[in-house]
């Protein structure tokens, strides 16, 4: 199934590092801010709708997502929110751009085993400056011949990386937590795709059941695993 394969490309955020665990606690911590003008349920359904409709405009990211809370903040408020509610959200957004890069359980490890036989790099969404600070706190930066950040991950998007490469769609398999961004859309242009599901999913990035089935991919719950069918 995958002898063809020359490069693995791994997906950041949640794939290599923990991530979403991180946007969960913002949101909540979010919600408590402004509960007294709103539900938290509903100020939690508010944010989610403000960063969907600022993507186009910000991008994927921390820097996004705080632009976004202040947007809603001021919004559900009646633009009566306070200066020091705006900044605990600007606070918020600090700490997450702060936090440490928790490793995901055996990353490394196959990283080492895997680097001597195939040309392993990283595609991942989100901010340029913030991934590439997160590849350098990661202290695996070393085992990657190429980063790449896309603004979006559609078929387009990695037709166009696999031309950059100069390589064939069959040489290319992904490994990604998300069905949307790191599987499908490979599947699509003829590459390979595993997907090692995070336990935590953004919303945005979760995909019907119908369309779970229109394709095969294997599924691993573990990073590990990989090792079994590529060595």
């Amino acid at each position: 199934m995958y002898k063809d394969i020359k490069i693995i490309a791994f997906d950041a955020d949640d794939t290599l590092w923990v991530n979403e665990t991180y946007f969960r606690e913002a949101e909540n911590k979010f919600a408590t801010l402004l509960n007294k003008y709103e539900t938290e349920n509903k100020i939690h359904q508010e944010l989610y709708k403000k960063e969907i409709d600022n993507l186009k405009i910000y991008g994927y990211g921390v820097k996004g997502f705080v632009l976004s809370m202040i947007e809603c903040a001021l919004e559900i408020s009646n633009y009566n929110v306070e200066q020091e509610v705006i900044n605990e959200i600007l606070e918020i957004g600090k700490s997450m751009l702060a936090k440490p890069i928790e490793l995901l359980d055996h990353i490394e490890e196959v990283l080492i085993q895997l680097q001597n036989e195939f040309k392993l790099i990283v595609v991942t969404k989100g901010d340029l400056l913030d991934q590439e600070r997160k590849l350098e706190k990661s202290g695996i930066l070393k085992y990657f011949h190429h980063v790449e950040v896309l603004s979006e991950k559609k078929p387009e998007d990695y037709k166009k990386l696999i031309d950059r490469l100069d390589m064939k769609p069959t040489e290319l398999l992904m490994i990604g937590n998300s069905l949307k961004s790191d599987v499908l859309p490979l599947l699509e242009i003829g590459a390979s795709a595993i997907h090692i599901p995070f336990h935590t999913t953004w919303q945005h990035e979760t995909v019907a059941k119908e369309e779970k089935k229109k394709v095969n991919y294997q599924t691993f719950t573990s990073i590990k695993e990989v090792l079994q069918i590529l060595k």
